[in-house]
């Protein structure tokens, strides 16, 4: 048997306008519900361009701090929250989800918005976390690790109707991403 040579991997989009939309995507609640806020922000490319063709996965815990563990992230009835939504990113990189405000999944815990992006030219999706501007920041596990210029990156700016939380892929800014360890 002859020996198999390696080839490069396949970049992750930029696609996903095309098979990965489904209706209310963006919507992890209706964007009326009592509770919704509204996370936005622009992807930008390293040298600070807008990236118009990403997709942005959010994956998040209820209000109370509980993951949701059914099954059926995709079904969107106007008031079952399911912790899962996605949002492609405008002309202008710009992406919004309707959701509400998460709360602490652990002790010591600070609330986070789990991301993942995929975008043009990544071989592997990026997973980084935004962090809400108030709770535990200083406490919590993750960011206590970081040093304090890379700390910032991941965490959200309030404003009046929920939080604004951009994504740099490289740069001086970069956004911190994180590296999840597969078990056998």
């Amino acid at each position: 048997m002859a020996d198999l040579v390696p080839t490069p991997g396949q970049t992750v989009g930029p696609f996903f306008h095309y098979g990965l939309a489904f209706p209310a995507d963006s919507e992890l609640t209706a964007p009326g519900h009592r509770n919704s806020v509204r996370l936005h922000g622009t992807v930008y490319d390293g040298a600070g361009e807008p990236v118009p063709d990403a997709l942005i996965e959010v994956w998040q815990a209820d209000s109370s701090g509980a993951v949701v563990g059914a099954q059926g992230s995709l079904h969107r009835d106007g008031w079952t929250f399911t912790g899962w939504g996605r949002a492609a990113t405008d002309s202008s990189g710009h992406y919004s989800v309707s959701t509400i405000t998460p709360g602490s999944a652990g002790p010591g815990q600070a609330p986070f918005f789990a991301i993942t992006v995929f975008a043009r030219g990544l071989l592997d999706a990026l997973f980084t976390r935004a962090y809400l501007p108030h709770g535990n920041l200083a406490g919590d596990p993750l960011l206590s690790g970081l040093e304090a210029g890379r700390r910032k990156s991941l965490i959200c700016q309030a404003e009046p109707a929920g939080y604004r939380f951009d994504i740099r892929l490289q740069g001086e800014s970069e956004t911190v991403f994180l590296t999840y360890s597969r078990t056998p």
